[in-house]
């Protein structure tokens, strides 16, 4: 392993040129490679005195033996990062993924896995997104994971990024991943202050900046448009139907007793053709409904009703998807037109749709439910289970008329997490049966749209 004394590593970078102008502690080397080192240099004016913390590293350099004499030197500086919240905080830190400003609403997930799955949930549409697990990045990017094309967060916010990750699976770095999509990120900040803030003062607007001052990102911040009252649907829904058929199989693991040495679960036969609304779906939804059965044509977020009955679909799913429920009337209308005749089923703002179709009404939540831990209860069975839940809004219970019933409740807040009609065959759920990150307690939910579609074609449900 090739070893240079720290005066060497300072030699090559000149903190004052790049307005980094604070004390620096001795490089610490790390082993990358069998003949590969890393030395960081840590700008101590940010850690406490006692520690050194990787997030307040500011600099990394990566010796690699070139032929079996000099070493190749790759400097990458961090730049300074500022986090600013509508209310005049502000958090520095450094940069990764892509630089420039951006604004949007800050909100925080508290799933310990699971990073790449948030980032490219279009729920997230028009956020900047703060992971309250410490490390995120240890395991790279693997594209099969996406739950949509791209990212869609506005920004990232971690504590600390890894600077390496290991993985099987991995096809590159996140910090890369977010560069290539043009996703800036910011790491280094102090996210459980920024988790504590949030949830005492509730979701606000926020800036994440490599070019304004702290004073600059703070009025960009307050000028940003508020979450109430917006509509993102129409940026992330497909612009045209289609037809699932991508890789839906579970994994399995091979039996080499057995002989079965196949890496994927055969895939059940059709036995339901079903359209599912697209207002931000996700993959794994359309996975695990191709794995019970269901043949799924996905359609635009402004189809009209009429369209969708000239399919004859034998049920209707509405999907999750940013923004403000409230801001999607015309929505609500085509919904309205469909309850009573085709069996539904919708989940996160799905539900929400549904709740407005119904003749009810949402609320802004204080600051959300985000993270693969959410206690939910079936006030049917009495169950409690753990969930996933992606959301910012709620379904108000007492605007809801009589004929609808609230089936499940969140046991944090109260708030109202699951919705079924009283005589005509539609529900919803607030959470993600398809967890993806989280916990399958409610995967259940994809075999009870079985079970609707059976009672409705029996007759069980009065038609309109």
């Amino acid at each position: 392993m090739f070893m240079a004394r720290p005066s060497c590593v300072l030699t090559q970078y000149s903190p004052a040129e790049h307005g980094l102008f604070y004390s620096m502690q001795p490089p610490i080397a790390s082993k990358v490679g069998e003949n590969d080192s890393i030395f960081s240099i840590y700008d101590v004016k940010r850690a406490p005195s006692s520690t050194f913390l990787p997030r307040t590293r500011i600099i990394d350099l990566l010796f690699t033996p070139q032929g079996a004499k000099m070493p190749r030197l790759n400097i990458k500086v961090m730049t300074t990062a500022i986090l600013a919240l509508e209310d005049g905080t502000i958090f520095e830190g450094t940069s990764f993924g892509s630089t420039g400003t951006i604004t949007g609403e800050a909100c925080f997930n508290t799933s310990m896995t699971g990073y790449q799955e948030v980032l490219t949930d279009p729920s997230y549409r028009g956020q900047i997104v703060a992971m309250t697990y410490p490390l995120i990045g240890n395991y790279g990017v693997c594209e099969e994971d996406n739950e949509s094309a791209c990212p869609q967060v506005r920004g990232f916010a971690v504590a600390e990024l890894a600077r390496l990750h290991s993985n099987w699976r991995a096809q590159e770095p996140l910090e890369d991943w977010l560069t290539r999509h043009n996703i800036p990120g910011i790491q280094g900040i102090d996210t459980r202050k920024l988790t504590k803030l949030l949830r005492t003062k509730g979701a606000q607007r926020a800036c994440l900046t490599t070019e304004l001052s702290a004073e600059e990102a703070v009025a960009r911040a307050q000028a940003a448009p508020p979450m109430s009252g917006s509509d993102f649907v129409t940026e992330v829904s497909t612009p045209t139907a289609y037809h699932w058929e991508e890789e839906s199989r579970d994994w399995k693991l091979p039996n080499k007793t057995t002989g079965d040495l196949s890496l994927y679960a055969p895939l059940p036969p059709v036995k339901y053709r079903i359209v599912a609304y697209d207002f931000g779906i996700k993959r794994n939804i359309l996975r695990c409904l191709r794995r019970d059965g269901f043949d799924v044509t996905v359609v635009p977020a402004h189809t009209t009703a009429e369209e969708v009955l000239a399919m004859k679909p034998d049920g209707l799913f509405l999907s999750n998807g940013p923004g403000d429920p409230a801001a999607l009337p015309g929505i609500h209308a085509q919904l309205r037109k469909m309850i009573g005749v085709l069996p539904i089923f919708g989940i996160c703002l799905g539900h929400q749709l549904l709740g407005h179709a119904f003749g009810g009404k949402t609320f802004k939540l204080k600051f959300g439910h985000r993270g693969g831990n959410q206690p939910v209860k079936d006030l049917r069975t009495g169950k409690v289970a753990i969930t996933s839940q992606n959301h910012g809004f709620a379904v108000d219970p007492d605007s809801l008329p009589a004929d609808v019933e609230v089936t499940h409740i969140n046991l944090n807040d109260g708030t109202v997490e699951g919705l079924r009609h009283k005589s005509l065959p539609v529900f919803c759920v607030q959470y993600h049966p398809e967890a993806a990150p989280g916990p399958k307690d409610a995967a259940y939910f994809f075999g009870e749209f079985i079970d609707l579609i059976e009672d409705f074609r029996a007759g069980k449900y009065q038609q309109h």
